[in-house]
């Protein structure tokens, strides 16, 4: 037969103390009362019985903070197993099991080692078991309990801050929230009242009250001034227990602090203010400061200083000095003493930001009158004059007087003043000024091109006193006269293409005028009266102040005539009318189809300095041919006879003659005067000799009437004509530099020279067809390549 037993737990109190139910918050005593039916075999014949059994279970309450001579009793731990015999152990686990709670191992007795402290640890809980000292088997399943501890009052609230610090305005009304305090309770707030926090006001009455729950500190008087007390300190305390007797308290300070309102208006010490000035003081001189006072601080004390209308108001000036909130009176115009020596202001200081609460106490400005007393002082002289202008024009004589400066003595006394210029400003001395009555004369001749204006300083000086002196600018305008002719703007490298048809514009001119005339410059181009009707070339006004320069021919010979010059008047429009004659310079130049210029020399082209191997080659070419040309000429003089100078036109020597005598060129003219050609109206008794050197040099004027349209064959044979006539003449082969050539050849030029502008072969066949004066050329240039070689 198996027996099973029953552990029964019963725990003492040395107190009593109700037992709690976990499903229930009452305290009540819960007994388990458990049967356990004991089942027996048939076949033993015995009946069925049971054990009951009982035990005190489970949550109970210790106090804290225990003070007793003993540790604090707990209670017991016993089963019905054990017999008293020492062969039961009885262990305890669980929180604070063997530290804060001991069990008696052989009685089950449960003690409280230390003093608790609900604030630190409020529950705990434990596990009891008790098992056979032999065996070491448990003898009841291991049981749990709960202690909890009891809560006493022994926290006393404490705020969130030891000092408090705030703030509210003045002139509040009554009621208005401040600050809020805070206490907190470390005890219980579930158990009595240990945590249940008053507030109350232990200073600060009666200024301000405290909310007993909430503790919000409001204000408890009406009209509270900053400006009588600024500072408030308040003591608030804090007590539990619901503020019952013997509940424990705490306190806390309140700084607060009454902010200011501007409910002041600004007020002058005094009506009346007195200051002075010197009446030479410069604009912008402070004379003094006045303040308004207001009690108020802050942007509500800032005060505007303003003059008011009247008297005064246009002669000085007051600014606010933001720093000290002072009136700073300046002048604003210059004073003098002898028109006035007292002003009286008014003077108001206005708050920058009224309160519109605080209307009601009356306007927030206030006024006061400032009287300024001027003082004389020994002034300089003072020049009176409507302008500082004077026009004059530059033909004015020496000795005019062009204007007058005025200076008097703003004194009393009136002194004499003596007037000069200051010599610095007018170094040239071209003007004078009487010392007595500052009138300005012309000393000198002007001249607006030179110098248009003239900036002379004039001092005034009183005679009694040298060092009051005034100084003050005179500014002198030289007018323009039409005293300058028109000439051109530049000088003007003007040509002409040989192939250029009549009507092609080749240049266009501008002219300048040093004059400034008041309605700006207006030119007018033509040419020369005698050659109103030009056969080469013609002038176009533009009428914008440019002429155009415009061909009248097809086509130009640089052999027969290679510059050209072209004399142009130039007029303006002002009064007196003034006209210059410019010549112009156009050289006839061969150009390519484009119109751009190759060449403008009469003869060949320069060649440059760094020379191609085509060009070397032509000017070997060019040596051989006139070697050639020298070994016919001496081989046919030693064939023929002296024969005499003049000869056929068939002759060759004719040729070599005239070909030879080329003299220095276009830029010789030493040797002979090429101007007598192309004046054929020279008078017979200028007419010098052409075969010596002649003793001057006849200069050719650039406005000279011109005769280029004149034929150059016709001239020629006229001067022939004359000159056979003339017994005075020189030898014939003398005019061997001006013998006319004839008219251009169909083959063009045979120098080797021009082969430089191409570089294809040329076919020099038609050399067969001039005769036997050119088969030696013919042979050279016609044949084969291997006979050139």
């Amino acid at each position: 037969m198996r027996t099973c037993y029953c552990l029964s737990f019963l725990i003492w109190t040395s107190m009593l103390h109700e037992v709690h139910a976990l499903s229930s918050p009452k305290r009540t005593n819960m007994y388990f009362q458990a049967e356990r039916i004991m089942g027996v075999p048939k076949d033993h014949g015995k009946a069925l019985h049971r054990t009951k059994r009982g035990w005190m279970w489970n949550q109970f309450f210790l106090l804290e903070e225990y003070t007793g001579p003993d540790t604090q009793y707990v209670g017991k731990l016993h089963t019905d197993q054990d017999k008293g015999d020492g062969n039961l152990k009885y262990i305890l686990t669980g929180d604070g099991a063997g530290s804060v709670f001991v069990i008696d191992e052989n009685t089950g007795d449960i003690h409280a080692a230390k003093k608790l402290d609900r604030e630190e640890k409020s529950l705990y809980v434990l596990r009891a078991k008790a098992i056979d000292r032999k065996t070491g088997r448990q003898v009841e399943p291991e049981s749990e309990f709960i202690i909890k501890i009891h809560d006493i009052n022994d926290n006393e609230p404490k705020f969130t801050k030891d000092i408090y610090t705030a703030s509210v305005p003045e002139k509040s009304r009554v009621g208005t929230s401040v600050i809020q305090v805070t206490a907190t309770d470390a005890d219980d707030s579930n158990y009595g009242n240990s945590a249940k926090v008053v507030y109350s006001i232990l200073q600060g009455q009666p200024y301000f009250s405290v909310d007993p729950d909430t503790g919000i500190i409001k204000t408890a008087l009406p009209d509270m001034s900053r400006e009588n007390r600024e500072q408030y300190q308040v003591v608030i305390q804090a007590k539990d227990m619901g503020g019952q007797m013997g509940g424990l308290s705490g306190t806390t300070t309140v700084n607060i602090t009454l902010t200011d309102v501007n409910d002041n208006p600004p007020r002058f010490p005094q009506s009346t203010y007195q200051l002075s000035s010197l009446e030479s003081a410069p604009l912008g001189t402070s004379l003094g400061r006045i303040k308004a006072n207001d009690p108020d601080v802050g942007e509500n004390a800032e005060i505007e200083y303003s003059i008011a209308d009247g008297e005064g108001a246009d002669m000085f000036d007051i600014i606010t000095d933001k720093d000290t909130q002072e009136g700073i009176i300046t002048v604003k115009k210059q004073l003098d003493f002898e028109k006035k020596n007292l002003y009286t202001l008014k003077v108001e200081a206005t708050n920058t930001h009224p309160d519109p609460r605080f209307f009601h106490l009356g306007p927030f400005k206030d006024s006061a009158f400032v009287k300024v007393f001027v003082e004389d002082v020994d002034e300089p002289p003072v020049f009176n004059m409507p302008s500082n202008l004077i026009e004059v024009d530059e033909d004015a004589r020496e000795g005019s007087i062009i204007g007058q400066v005025v200076a008097q003595d703003p004194d009393a006394a009136k002194n004499v003043i003596k007037y000069s210029l200051n010599r610095h400003t007018d170094l040239e001395r071209i003007f004078s000024i009487h010392s007595g009555n500052g009138s300005i004369f012309i000393s000198k001749t002007l001249d607006r091109e030179a110098t248009p204006w003239h900036n002379l300083t004039v001092i005034a000086t009183e005679i009694s006193n040298p060092k009051q002196s005034t100084q003050a600018p005179i500014f002198i305008r030289i007018l323009d006269i039409n005293d300058h002719a028109p000439e051109f703007d530049k000088y003007y490298e003007t040509f002409v293409c040989e192939n250029a048809k009549a009507g092609q514009l080749i240049q266009t001119v501008s002219a300048v005028d040093k004059d400034e005339p008041p309605r700006g410059h207006k030119f007018f181009f033509e040419l020369v009266p005698e050659y109103t009707i030009h056969p080469n070339f013609s002038i176009v006004d533009n009428k914008d102040n440019t002429a155009g320069v415009i061909t009248r021919r097809n086509g130009y010979n640089r052999n027969k005539m290679n510059t050209y010059l072209l004399p142009v008047v130039i007029f303006d429009n002002d009064y007196p009318i003034q006209s210059s004659t410019g010549t112009l310079t156009i050289k006839v130049c061969t150009c390519d189809s484009r119109g751009n210029m190759q060449s403008c020399n009469a003869e060949a082209l320069l060649l440059p300095a760094g020379l191609s191997t085509g060009a070397l080659v032509a000017i070997l070419l060019c040596i051989i041919i006139l070697l050639i040309l020298v070994v016919l000429f001496a081989a046919m003089k030693r064939q023929r006879k002296k024969e005499p100078l003049i000869v056929s036109k068939d002759d060759v020597r004719d040729n070599i003659v005239t070909y030879n005598d080329e003299g220095g060129g276009e830029e010789d003219t030493q040797a002979f005067d090429i101007g007598t050609l192309r004046n054929p109206e020279a008078r017979e008794e200028s007419k010098i000799r052409r075969d010596v050197m002649p003793e001057t040099i006849f200069q050719i004027r650039r406005t000279a009437p011109l005769w280029e349209n004149i034929d150059v064959q016709d001239f020629i044979h006229r001067r022939l004509k004359e000159n056979d006539l003339d017994p005075t003449a020189p030898p014939y082969d003398s005019l061997a530099t001006y013998a006319y050539e004839g008219n251009d050849s169909i083959a063009n030029s045979l120098s080797s020279l021009e082969s430089l502008t191409t570089e294809s072969n040329q076919d020099y066949d038609y050399l067969s067809d001039w005769g036997p004066r050119f088969k030696k050329l013919a042979d050279m240039y016609g044949g084969d390549e291997s006979d050139q070689d």
